[in-house]
């Protein structure tokens, strides 16, 4: 059994600025996960933007807190805790933070092996 805390030093030692807006830090990665890509944990202060981007592989953002304009593909919406956006691999997707808090998301990633 592995349990990582986001305190952990394996974890804080993997915080890096995500897609020009965001601030991320990897809880479960490749190091060892054998199917998942990632487990992922990011912040999203007021009025930021994690920029559009694609990713070679299907993810999941979960909102777990603040809210903002999630865009993925030629579709929008407003997003907000409790909500969990499927994102197909390969897709064009963005998140701006348009709350009065900072916007706190898990992600996951899987890749198409």
């Amino acid at each position: 059994m592995i349990v990582r805390n986001l305190r952990d030093k394996e974890v804080l030692e993997t915080t890096y600025i995500a897609h020009g807006g965001g601030i991320a830090q990897m809880i479960l990665d490749r190091r060892i996960l054998k199917e998942i890509g990632f487990l992922a944990i990011a912040k999203l202060e007021k009025a930021k933007t994690l920029e559009a981007h694609a990713d070679p592989m299907e993810e999941i953002y979960f909102l777990l807190s603040g809210e903002g304009e999630m865009r993925v593909g030629d579709e929008t919406r407003q997003v907000g805790p409790g909500d969990a956006i499927w994102i197909p691999a390969g897709l064009e997707h963005s998140l701006t933070n348009n709350g009065k808090e900072d916007c706190i998301l898990l992600v996951v990633a899987s890749p198409a092996w």
